[in-house]
């Protein structure tokens, strides 16, 4: 598509109709899938083993992801999609009700408003947003167009996690005064690369997008763009979002903290990475704190274990809320859950540990385990998407697990933590803006958007 007819789409795409229908329960949805690396392989094998969607269109820059996107359906369900390389052409597409984005991250929030403005409902990866002016635009875009979005924050339709959180909520180790939130997630050196000629059949200069232009080098593409600013916001605004939104999901979902401050740096490698492999941030809420920690090194894990009884809990333990599920009597051979990629909440009755392998809550002096959940069967992404199509066809936004607009609250904690982490200092937060720091103002959205790519 010429440049020029950027916006054209935009002014006709939206009819009346595509706006106000409501899809019934029978109805098949039409999804195009932006985005077809290795996140977006993952949402193409979920939405084409969906009875009640069809895989209508397939995009991305790279014309091999195309061919290898396209095999895998055909082969899922025996049917093809159409194919766009520019996703402002599939989002003029009118047999396209929604689409689901797995963009890197510099794309999120330009990919997402133009689709909303074209009429489509949205699916898009975490985080929600690549600075905090954007997540901004995405909130009122999706305000102004009446239009369905759900953020990849898959933990919030995860049914062990949904049952911790009730029952946290209900006062399971009293008020909860810190939540932590831990990335130990191994990460080796990216090494280093020239720039070098544009491989075949990709298109790099709309990978780049809004980013600034460059040379082409093989380190800034294929999942190693979290690793530069331009593109990613390291392993904080990457795994780190969503133990970042767990936390807040604890405390009650709270928007700005009073003070953010985070401090670390790339340590042991010498490389071409630009975000940091160590990083520990704080933010400060009045009388309770949300901390963050990225280690991409080697290391250990916390959550130590200690003295306690696995069984039952003892005669005088509190129970779980009657709200919260019973606990489960899954045998945990005696182990304590030690946390690598997780949380680890603290209350003033007690504490929890959380991660991809159960939940546990212990209380009082003696640490008696009050609560225990393990992980169900299934994929809890699917449950997730399952979740946004509902709501497509309801058109009820407040039925989605996690809104947009709290979704763009745990994205814009990743880009406090950074924005302090590049600046060397403790920001101080009012209503969103930094107060009395004006070069930390101006790191809320780009310098310069790179021309037709402008949120």
């Amino acid at each position: 598509m010429d440049h020029k007819n950027t916006r054209r789409f935009f002014l006709g795409a939206m009819t009346a109709a595509a706006a106000t229908r409501v899809w019934g329960a029978n109805d098949i949805i039409n999804v195009a899938i932006v985005g077809l690396g290795g996140r977006g392989s993952a949402h193409l094998n979920i939405y084409s083993k969906m009875s009640d969607v069809r895989v209508a269109g397939l995009c991305d820059v790279d014309q091999a992801a195309l061919e290898k996107a396209q095999a895998t359906l055909v082969r899922n369900t025996g049917n093809k999609a159409k194919e766009f390389a520019d996703m402002r052409e599939l989002f003029s597409d009118p047999a396209i009700q929604a689409v689901s984005i797995a963009t890197p991250n510099h794309w999120h929030a330009l990919a997402a408003i133009w689709a909303m403005k074209a009429g489509k409902d949205v699916y898009g990866e975490k985080p929600a947003c690549y600075n905090i002016y954007e997540g901004r635009r995405m909130v009122e875009v999706a305000k102004e167009t009446g239009r369905m979005m759900q953020v990849g924050s898959q933990h919030r339709s995860t049914p062990y996690k949904m049952r911790a959180m009730a029952a946290m909520r209900s006062g399971l180790i009293g008020d909860i005064y810190l939540a932590k939130g831990l990335c130990f997630k191994r990460r080796a050196s990216i090494g280093h690369a020239p720039d070098s000629p544009t491989p075949p059949g990709v298109n790099w200069d709309l990978f780049l997008g809004p980013a600034p232009m460059r040379p082409f080098n093989t380190l800034r593409f294929k999942y190693n763009w979290h690793w530069f600013w331009d593109t990613g916001n390291g392993d904080i605004g990457n795994q780190g979002v969503h133990e970042i939104g767990l936390c807040r999901w604890a405390m009650g979902d709270p928007g700005w903290p009073k003070t953010a401050y985070a401090q670390g740096g790339k340590y042991a490698y010498t490389d071409d990475q630009e975000t940091p492999n160590t990083l520990l941030a704080d933010f400060d809420y009045g009388g309770r704190e949300i901390i963050f920690e990225v280690r991409g090194l080697l290391t250990g894990a916390e959550g130590a274990p200690v003295a306690r009884s696995t069984a039952a809990p003892a005669a005088g333990a509190v129970a779980p809320p009657k709200s919260a599920a019973p606990i489960k009597t899954v045998p945990t051979n005696g182990k304590q859950l030690n946390i690598m990629v997780g949380n680890l909440f603290y209350g003033t009755e007690g504490w929890a540990a959380m991660s991809d392998a159960g939940f546990q809550a212990f209380k009082g002096e003696s640490n008696e385990l009050v609560m225990e959940d393990l992980p169900d069967k299934g994929d809890t992404t699917a449950l997730h998407m399952q979740n946004f199509l509902a709501v497509c066809r309801s058109r009820n936004s407040k039925e989605l697990h996690d809104s947009l607009e709290n979704a763009v609250k745990s994205a814009n904690l990743c880009h406090l933590a950074n924005i302090s982490y590049r600046t060397g200092r403790k920001l101080t937060i009012e209503s969103g803006n930094f107060v009395n720091d004006a070069e930390a103002q101006t790191m809320q959205t780009r310098p310069v958007y790179r021309a037709p790519y402008t949120v």
